[in-house]
């Protein structure tokens, strides 16, 4: 490969990475704005409320993962650049059938659930926590149809080495989510299922935009509508056949979270009713509280900060890399390539993966300990969230390694890894939550990936491609060096400079900040002493032609 072509390619990896990286960082900083808000509207447990709107929003949401976080992209993308190589007019065909078939299929979709919900309706009318949960699904269900367009319009400017404006069209859900909160909710109060309604209607506006907001750069790089089943047909056959098991592969940490989440509110005990389960004879107690599915939403907001930011991110611009050279038949070169982006997660999230866990308590009661809120909401919420930061570098490290797979054309091997995960997290699920509670389930989750990510290692190094054992043994070693330094900071602050009992919330913010900039400041001062090469990687300006 030329001297100019490479160069070329890791000025794309390099600016995809921030454009990516600071895109998802603007959208989870307001993300992480109307968590605080919503959770001083409608608090943790408070007539379960908050549980109902974050189970509803679970399904359109776990679709927005596959699609806009990997399985549709990872499908797609090759089929796309091999098309378009051939005739770009034939690209954007396919591109135009997909956007047909994706509305037809989930408008029947929307359709068959609006009609299941009815069913539930009709068949549970006195159960008040059952009713919520439908009542909000069947506004929120609408809500997948347009966020898959969106995710496909992104899948496409990906493949053009676009993507700014597919890191910036989810900030629209969390503008419009706050402008909800803030402008609109107020004024149903005191009633908090209306409230709740009010968000929903502002999620599905945002789903709209986040399409619309799009298609100007798709025009800009040649897209016109143009439908032609036929020239396309064995295109789009080849893309469903590799979507079942790519997203199975790419989505089990989503259905993990999912399963906890209808765990978590199917073995909650409801507020003001019996503690016992009358299902199984009420003689075994609810393992949990109301407020658990609630609890699991603010713990996966926290791990999905990093999650975002470094391994969506490093996965999403490395993958066109390890596709090109798959595709030309070198083989080295994609071992190289997967053991830069598994460097590149570690490097990242291992901080992030012991500095949300030292800092879950104090970040916990700063960010959300107001209104409806209290702080027994603020302990639960805190060991949610340090149970499933517990498996941050886990969660980074997947999407990277799927990816590699599909580059050298294998779906099967992640699907049938991802399948095991998903057992192993259903079944310790079962057995965690009777000692732990909620807990159990997010440590069931950590455990899942953990074991999901070794398993994708050994298997990739033996059957794809040989990875780079001593650069990542390294990488591994002096990482943990950076965070046992960064850790011994924090926690000697931490104790020395304990805050104030009669400390304001402004003042614990500011403490807190500095001991997040202390620790940070610790570990990237060691990572540049030990000299690590992904310090300067990830600094470096990008190379010129």
């Amino acid at each position: 490969m030329a001297g100019g072509e490479i160069k070329h390619e890791i000025k794309h990896l390099w600016g995809g990475f921030w454009a990516t990286s600071l895109g998802t960082l603007a959208s989870r900083v307001l993300g992480l704005a109307r968590d605080m808000a919503t959770a001083a509207l409608l608090g943790l447990g408070e007539g379960g409320v908050m549980d109902a709107l974050v189970v509803a929003f679970r399904v359109p949401n776990l679709l927005r993962r596959i699609f806009g976080e990997g399985a549709l992209a990872a499908s797609f993308l090759p089929v796309f650049s091999a098309v378009y190589q051939r005739d770009p007019s034939q690209a954007w065909q396919l591109v135009s059938v997909l956007f047909t078939l994706l509305a037809i299929g989930l408008g029947t979709l929307v359709l068959v659930g609006e009609a299941a919900c009815a069913a539930i309706v009709w068949f549970a009318s006195d159960d008040a926590a059952t009713l919520q949960l439908v009542g909000l699904t069947a506004a929120l269900l609408p809500y997948m149809v347009f966020i898959c367009l969106a995710a496909q319009a992104s899948a496409t400017l990906h493949a053009m080495l676009h993507f700014r404006w597919p890191a910036l069209a989810p900030v629209l859900l969390n503008v419009f989510w706050l402008a909800a909160v803030w402008l609109v909710a107020p004024r149903f109060a005191p009633d908090k299922l209306a409230q709740a309604y009010a968000i929903a209607a502002a999620i599905l506006l945002s789903g709209v935009l986040q399409f619309v907001v799009q298609l100007p750069a798709l025009w800009g790089l040649g897209f016109r509508f143009d439908f032609n089943w036929q020239t396309t047909r064995e295109s789009v056959r080849k893309i469903g056949r590799t979507m079942l098991p790519v997203t199975l592969g790419l989505a089990v940490t989503q259905l993990n979270t999912l399963m906890d989440s209808l765990i978590a509110w199917g073995l909650s005990a409801p507020p003001g009713t019996s503690q016992t389960i009358g299902w199984l004879g009420d003689a075994v107690s609810y393992p949990m509280q109301s407020g658990a599915a609630a609890a699991v939403y603010y713990g996966e907001r926290f791990y999905q900060l990093p999650v975002g930011i470094l391994g969506v991110a490093i996965a999403t611009v490395i993958y066109p890399l390890l596709s090109r050279h798959a595709a030309r038949g070198e083989g080295a070169q994609v071992g190289q390539d997967l053991s830069l982006g598994l460097r590149l997660v570690w490097f990242t999230a291992l901080p992030a993966c012991i500095g949300i866990m030292l800092v879950a308590e104090p970040l916990t009661r700063v960010l959300f300990e107001r209104g409806a809120f209290t702080s027994d909401d603020s302990a639960r919420a805190a060991r949610m969230i340090t149970g499933y930061a517990s498996g941050v570098w886990a969660y980074c490290a997947i999407p990277v390694l799927v990816r590699g797979y599909y580059a050298v054309g294998d779906a099967l091997t992640p699907a049938r890894i991802g399948l095991i995960a998903v057992a192993v997290n259903l079944a310790l699920n079962l057995i965690l939550i009777w000692p732990l509670a909620e807990l159990g389930l997010a440590v069931s989750t950590s455990i899942a990936a953990g074991l999901q990510v070794v398993l994708l290692t050994i298997a990739f190094s033996r059957r794809a491609s040989r990875l780079g054992w001593s650069e990542l043994a390294s990488t591994v070693f002096r990482s943990a060096l950076a965070v046992a330094a960064m850790s011994i900071v924090v926690l000697v602050v931490g104790h020395f400079f304990p805050p104030a009992a009669d400390a304001t919330r402004t003042q614990q913010a500011l403490q807190l900040a500095i001991v997040i900039a202390l620790g940070a400041t610790t570990y990237v001062a060691t990572a540049w002493f030990l000299r690590m090469p992904e310090l300067a990687f990830l600094l470096r300006r990008p190379m010129r032609d």
